[in-house]
Order: C-alpha cells, then sequence, then structure tokens
C-alpha cells in the first residue's frame, strides 16, 4: 500500500468501478471526477492506493481537510475479489493514522445505506452515526458517521 495521486490511473480504475458499484446499488452516484485531486495532497489529505504481489490494483481510499481539525476518509473501495481479507480495514487505519499526524482530532465519512459491509467496517473501527454534514445528502440512502481520534 503506497501514497498514490488522485488522478493515478491506476485510482481511476478503481474509482470507476467504485462508481458503477454505487450506481448498481442506488441508481445514481457522486462522480469521482467532480472532486479535485488537489484535495488529496499532503500535507492536507492524502491517498491511498493497494496494490497486489503482480502490481495490480486491489483497493484504494483517501482523506482531506474538512476544517482545521477534521479530516473526511473518501473513496474507500476494494475490488470484490480482495474483500473479507481485511485489506478495507488496513487502509482505513493507515488513513485515520494519517491525519492524526497531521493534526486531524476526528474523521467523518459517508456512506450508502445499503452498503453492509462498509458500516459494520466503520462501526467496528468506533465510527458513531451523526447527522449528515452535507446539505445535499439523502438521510435514506446516505449514512454519516463521526470517530474521534
Amino acid at each position: 500500500m503506497t501514497p498514490a495521486p488522485y488522478d493515478d490511473p491506476w485510482v481511476q480504475q478503481l474509482l470507476l468501478s467504485l462508481h458503477d458499484e454505487q450506481r448498481s446499488m442506488y441508481g445514481f452516484a457522486d462522480d469521482p471526477a467532480d472532486t479535485p485531486a488537489s484535495q488529496f495532497d499532503p500535507p492536507c489529505g492524502l491517498f491511498l492506493l493497494a496494490r497486489d504481489e503482480e502490481g495490480h490494483a486491489l483497493g484504494c481510499g483517501g482523506w482531506r481537510l474538512l476544517g482545521t481539525q477534521t479530516a473526511e476518509i473518501k473513496r474507500m473501495y476494494v475490488r470484490p475479489e480482495a474483500r473479507a481479507q481485511s485489506l478495507g480495514r488496513e487502509i482505513l487505519l493507515r488513513l485515520e493514522a494519517d491525519a492524526r499526524i497531521t493534526g486531524a482530532t476526528a474523521v467523518q465519512l459517508e456512506t450508502g445505506v445499503a452498503n453492509n459491509r462498509a458500516l459494520a467496517l466503520y462501526r467496528a473501527q468506533g465510527y458513531a452515526p451523526i447527522t449528515a454534514y452535507r446539505p445535499d445528502r439523502n438521510p435514506a440512502v446516505n449514512r454519516a458517521l463521526r470517530k474521534e481520534l
């Protein structure tokens, strides 16, 4: 697992898969291209790319600052064939650690109500439900979560 630019071709391939999966679940999804790559540039963010031994992309995720001490986890995704191996957990833990090093005292994120694996992962890692922090979100679809670091 290594840092990678958000606009890296391997990252973009994973984000396209994430987008497709979200669209199949909900009928719509945020376009990853709407997020400027610079929002994940250190020291105010980080994007990670996990690969297998042959170099193929397996998963990704990033964090960016929402405020002076609050980070937001974004675009967490693990390919279906790489799931149930704790890769998502490992990506999440590394993102939290990096955000903490840069001064974040809390992390927030959003996921969909139908994404049971993600919800279980976040709850197991200490995330608790909060009121939506983005005004354009549908509470019937989106779940906002927060964790103090």
